[in-house]
């Protein structure tokens, strides 16, 4: 039985702070393979990248998510007691009452929601001469899925909202203030929420039938229980959360339309073209860098021994940006979704695999939604300069970001 490729260091946990989005793929280059081991945070650990590790690493049958997430993860970006850390039962039942409120309806209200938004914000960007677009996504966003969801939200706690939900974006990647800030985020999200799904189970709240506050307040578990009150707060921001992360990914859709200028046209004349580039902002730009499992049950893949409770990392970044999947992976091509919906173990930026049965994310048609809606906004009902500003996408920074939030004038509405 061969050994797996070892990092050189006792500890990679500063090397994962410091490399970021290249941490994995560079040791995995190094070794010649797709796999290496390490230690983080004091854990032994492997480390994978690819569509046959990606289609590994959602096999149930060897994985589980239990306690496989670290502790500091789980208390600013996922909570603790979330879907992502469940297994078999529990976790099927749960991700039946997320996927409950993915349907195409559900999906195009939130999408008008946010286009709501946008149209209402044109008006002062206009008058505004400078903005950033960064911030200005994020409280939308708040505020159309806060609206969608039936959770109340008064315009005086819009920013203060919007501002939690970042901190825990990005407190589980960053080491003191940052981290600081995403805890105490993640406790305000939790109280304010256990309350609102406790008013509503009294009906002192008068929560929307088929609105999300109603769906996780009423929810039963697989034994019949209804979830604890902390608990049903945490798949609410779960719901929240990742709504407004996609903030990223639209500054992104922006950057990469002022790269290349010439699928401004493109995504204007043709949906399909719109679906395609879509599909390749989330491939090339970095969004979440590693998903983490548990070994359920030793076992041998590839002449590796995969021992039962060791922790695997799998490299979602990795895998979008690999050669062997990607031709020319660090260049921006949509056409290279022309062939029809992509592979679910090789277009991995929110988890692989399917979205009943296994644990890739339940909001990824979410994503793809307002994605779409914001390039149309873009494009075709808008104008805008982009100024001399610092674009450079950091792959050391998790999440990543333009250092400027994507900096417009001018703007102008045209439709």
């Amino acid at each position: 039985m061969a050994s797996i490729p070892a990092d050189r260091s006792p500890e990679s946990s500063l090397a994962l702070l410091r490399d970021g989005y290249r941490f994995i793929g560079s040791r995995c280059d190094r070794h010649g393979g797709d796999i290496f081991q390490t230690r983080l945070l004091l854990r032994p650990t492997i480390c994978l990248r690819g569509r046959d590790a990606a289609a590994l690493f959602y096999d149930t049958d060897r994985f589980e998510r239990a306690k496989a997430t670290p502790m500091r993860v789980q208390r600013t970006l996922t909570g603790r007691g979330g879907v992502q850390g469940l297994d078999d039962a529990a976790h099927r039942a749960r991700k039946e009452m997320l996927l409950s409120l993915m349907t195409p309806t559900a999906l195009r209200r939130l999408g008008q929601l946010f286009d709501d938004e946008w149209q209402a914000h044109l008006s002062r960007w206009a008058g505004a001469g400078r903005v950033v677009l960064y911030p200005e996504l994020g409280r939308m966003l708040t505020r159309a899925v806060c609206a969608w969801a039936g959770v109340p939200l008064p315009d005086a706690q819009v920013d203060r909202c919007a501002g939690d939900l970042h901190a825990m974006i990005g407190g589980g990647a960053a080491i003191g203030p940052g981290h600081w800030r995403g805890l105490l985020a993640r406790r305000r999200g939790e109280r304010w929420l256990a309350g609102l799904v406790d008013r509503t189970r009294s009906g002192a709240v008068p929560a929307p039938a088929g609105s999300a506050l109603r769906v996780v307040a009423e929810h039963r578990d697989e034994r019949g229980r209804a979830l604890p009150r902390r608990i049903a707060a945490v798949e609410l921001l779960n719901l929240l959360r990742p709504t407004v992360a996609v903030d990223r990914f639209v500054v992104f859709a922006a950057l990469a339309l002022h790269d290349h200028p010439e699928w401004r046209q493109r995504v204007r004349d043709d949906d399909a073209a719109t679906e395609r580039f879509v599909q390749e902002v989330r491939r090339y730009y970095p969004f979440f860098p590693a998903a983490a499992a548990r070994v359920r049950r030793p076992f041998v893949w590839r002449g590796y021994h995969f021992p039962r409770g060791r922790r695997v990392l799998l490299d979602l970044y990795g895998t979008n940006h690999h050669p062997a999947l990607w031709p020319e992976p660090e260049r921006f091509r949509p056409e290279r979704f022309d062939g029809g919906p992509p592979d679910p173990f090789a277009l991995i930026p929110q988890g692989g695999g399917d979205h009943a049965t296994g644990h890739r994310c339940a909001g990824e048609w979410i994503t793809i939604e307002l994605m779409k809606r914001a390039v149309t906004n873009l494009t075709s009902r808008m104008r805008y300069n982009v100024p001399p500003q610092d674009l450079a996408v950091s792959l050391r920074r998790m999440p990543a970001l333009p250092p400027s939030g994507f900096v417009i004038t001018g703007v102008r509405r045209t439709a």
